[in-house]
């Protein structure tokens, strides 16, 4: 354990307020050097506002930051730049087109008589990539690389910058664990450089695996800062971060099963390598737990219509539904959730109201020519109340929601239609313990009104603690149907997991 210093990197009662909502009030914590310090709270906290003023893309209306004692005022990202600060967001700011060189050096490229020097960029790019422990090209395309890769140069960015204060925004958020542990290797090597490192994360085992410290923040607001992890637990950080304790994440409680909402037999199609034959019934939630690659994503968009199955039936509520595609899924009561929410199920630069109203628009305009505002208004204003979806005004946009209530607003638009079935593609990845809880509620919620939930996730805890029962899906198979009292971790772990396949069995190349 790095001991407790004085601070390098100090927020001094800052303060900024948007219409309608103040994001920060008067938060005041230090991070000192040579030590990581977790920066944890549900979405909608106030963390990315906080790093946003940190890397002086805004200013705070009151207060300031102080680094080594001397209070520093940031115009612009370049200032605090220069000022050695660095945040490594969570999307990347690369520019894919560009070399693995040139983006280490973006905006500072070394020159000489007025142009490029690309042996000394070269040389400079493999020093600092070799400070990394890594073996990338520096004359590679980035576009090219993984996204572990790209993280690595986004860091190899900041020793460019020689950064004494470096923020890594969710950075584990799209890495698997072996590129997780690489990833906490090279952090660990700068907090022994003597560097402040803020990290910020809503998985609380990254924090005490990690981190030194931890400050919480909740509804803009410092709650509590720990200089020390060493005897704290989960459940006492998930307190501070809700205000409440949570002794229930998942609130499971049984319910009544009607009629079979879906049924599916036979389907098959990209993805999949067996036809598939599942029903759900009205008010029950079913869980498909596989690993990557099972093919439970496939499965749901062949449902869904996204993509054409080459064979099979879907029913809804007992009727053969022939369903060509999403339109027509939407007509017949089935709505998804997918996975990638702001690639597939958002339109980021449009408003909260008119995300909501996406598909049902169609209800409220006269002869389907003109949009009604008011009814509009009026069904987005009714949703945003009913699943709470933290926004200053309906006119928003939903870029700038946190990933929990990004998640609402897509949920929200499928409330607004005779919904019969849902499907859920990972519908808690990449938000906060808190907003799992109010995911887990509003899931529930629709199953007691007879919905058919079809939730498809990679998260163990979480389809054995909310599903009534559970599909285990291995290499594009369902292969085992469990019942929640017969479903145990080490059961449906096994069950997923890849098993070697006769020689005969495998497809020909």
């Amino acid at each position: 354990m790095h001991p407790v210093t004085t601070p390098y990197l100090q927020f001094d009662r800052l303060t900024k307020t948007f219409p309608g909502v103040r994001a920060l009030d008067r938060v005041t914590f230090g991070v000192a050097a040579g030590r990581v310090h977790a920066l944890i709270g549900e979405n909608g906290a106030g963390k990315s506002t906080l790093l946003k003023i940190l890397s002086g893309v805004y200013r705070p209306d009151e207060g300031r930051i102080l680094l080594d004692g001397r209070p520093r005022a940031f115009r612009s990202t370049t200032d605090a730049l220069a000022a050695g600060i660095v945040v490594i967001h969570q999307e990347l700011h690369l520019v894919g087109q560009l070399s693995v060189a040139e983006n280490l050096f973006l905006g500072h490229l070394p020159g000489r008589w007025g142009w490029v020097d690309w042996r000394r960029l070269l040389a400079a790019a493999r020093r600092y990539l070799s400070e990394l422990g890594e073996d990338i090209d520096p004359q590679a395309a980035v576009r090219n690389l993984s996204i572990s890769q790209r993280q690595m140069i986004e860091i190899a960015k900041a020793l460019t910058r020689d950064a004494r204060v470096i923020a890594f925004d969710e950075p584990t958020s799209s890495l698997s664990s072996r590129e997780i542990d690489r990833l906490f290797q090279i952090i660990r090597g700068l907090r022994d450089q003597n560097r402040a490192i803020l990290y910020v994360s809503h998985r609380l085992s990254e924090v005490f695996e990690l981190c030194d410290a931890a400050t919480v923040l909740r509804d803009g607001r410092c709650v509590e800062t720990f200089q020390t992890l060493a005897g704290l637990s989960q459940d006492l950080l998930v307190e501070r971060m809700v205000g409440r304790p949570i002794s229930d994440l998942y609130r499971y409680s049984p319910r009544p099963h009607g009629p079979a909402a879906l049924q599916v037999e036979g389907l098959l199609g990209p993805g999949l390598r067996a036809p598939a034959n599942l029903s759900v019934a009205q008010g029950e939630i079913v869980g498909l737990f596989g690993l990557v690659g099972a093919g439970r994503s496939e499965l749901l968009r062949l449902i869904y219509g996204a993509v054409r199955p080459t064979c099979g039936q879907v029913s809804i509520c007992g009727r053969a539904a022939g369903i060509r595609g999403p339109q027509e899924a939407i007509r017949r009561g089935v709505m998804f959730c997918p996975e990638d929410r702001k690639r597939d199920g958002v339109i980021p630069i449009r408003s909260v109201q008119e995300n909501i109203n996406l598909s049902s628009r169609r209800r409220f305009c006269p002869l389907g020519l003109l949009i009604h505002p008011g009814r509009e208004r009026q069904n987005a204003l009714r949703q945003v109340q009913r699943l709470a979806i933290k926004t200053p005004w309906l006119g928003q946009l939903v870029m700038n929601l946190s990933g929990g209530n990004q998640q609402k607003v897509v949920l929200a638009r499928w409330l607004s239609e005779d919904l019969r079935v849902i499907l859920l593609d990972e519908p808690t990845r990449g938000i906060d313990v808190g907003a799992k809880a109010e995911i887990y509620t509003i899931i529930h919620a629709l199953a007691r009104r007879g919905v058919g939930v079809l939730l498809a996730s990679s998260e163990l805890p979480e389809v054995l603690e909310i599903c009534d029962r559970i599909l285990v899906m291995r290499q594009g198979r369902i292969v085992a149907e469990l019942s929640r009292a017969k479903a145990t971790p080490q059961e449906v772990l096994k069950l997923a997991l890849p098993v070697a396949e006769p020689a005969a069995a495998r497809e020909p190349l």
